[in-house]
């Protein structure tokens, strides 16, 4: 096994726990990679709004369990809340020991003054009927990562490259949207308007590092993308944001060449050990 990244501070949001699109094994080998200072849940990494009972796996429970175990071996989490987990959110400011549950974070890097909050505030999609109607769109939405993901099985059977259909679609009808406002325009100038030199979002699923600047400023916004399909994370290093995407090359040692069900069985016996 790798030996574990240790970075000073990880960025995650959009795992969305509890839903189909979910790669919580590939989650779950990147959080066992990497030792961070602080790890911040920038919010929905547990879908509440589309959780059923039903549907929980081990898989799914093994990120929970991972999550619980860097906190108690010295990594702070901060949970930040998010629409889909925006139930949490009459606990803001909670504390036990190193969980930390909040609505947005400012903070001071090398200098640089920070502020990460998940985003939805933005969003007029969340709230009043466009809200229960944007619920009702994740049920498709996550039908439709089943679908996409029965058609990329096809694929690679035929010899070809997997496609994102579901990505191709939701971009599509996020654009033909009236009433969603430029998203990242708005956080940034928001930003700069407070003298920001870091904004971090989530929640558009669209990993993004770039100066945004006007006639007041510039700031550098980020986004951390998802773990649905761009399976992305932002790490903060050596002075520097990277914007880290998974790769299944990155784990051969821990993801050997086997069929799902050895794969299964290798996470458990690795849990049994280790927890």
């Amino acid at each position: 096994m790798k030996k574990k990244r240790k970075i000073p501070l990880v960025v995650i949001s959009d795992t969305h726990l509890g839903t189909y699109g979910c790669h919580a094994k590939e989650l779950f080998l990147y959080l066992k990679s990497i030792q961070p200072e602080v790890l911040v849940l920038n919010g929905d990494i547990i879908d509440i709004w589309n959780f059923s009972k039903s549907y929980f796996p081990a898989s799914h429970m093994n990120v929970l369990r991972q999550l619980l175990k860097m906190s108690s071996q010295g990594t702070k989490l901060i949970y930040i809340t998010g629409n889909h987990d925006e139930a949490l959110r009459k606990y803001s400011d909670f504390v036990l020991g190193n969980l930390e549950l909040a609505d947005k974070l400012i903070l001071e890097l090398d200098g640089k003054k920070t502020w990460i909050f998940h985003g939805d505030v933005f969003d007029s999609s969340t709230k009043g009927y466009a809200k229960i109607l944007a619920k009702l769109g994740g049920k498709g939405y996550d039908l439709l990562i089943l679908i996409n993901s029965a058609i990329n099985w096809f694929r690679l059977l035929l010899g070809k490259e997997k496609r994102s259909y579901s990505k191709m679609i939701k971009d599509g009808v996020k654009k033909a949207v009236a009433f969603i406002s430029d998203f990242e325009t708005t956080a940034a100038e928001i930003a700069i308007e407070k003298k920001f030199d870091y904004v971090i979002c989530g929640h558009i699923h669209k990993p993004q590092m770039k100066v945004i600047a006007n006639e007041k400023g510039k700031v550098l916004y980020l986004n951390s993308g998802d773990w649905v399909e761009n399976l992305t994370a932002l790490e903060y290093y050596k002075k520097k944001w990277h914007i880290y995407q998974y790769q299944k090359t990155d784990f051969v040692e821990q993801e050997p060449n086997v069929n799902e069900e050895e794969i299964q069985d290798i996470v458990k016996k690795i849990l049994s050990q280790e927890i």
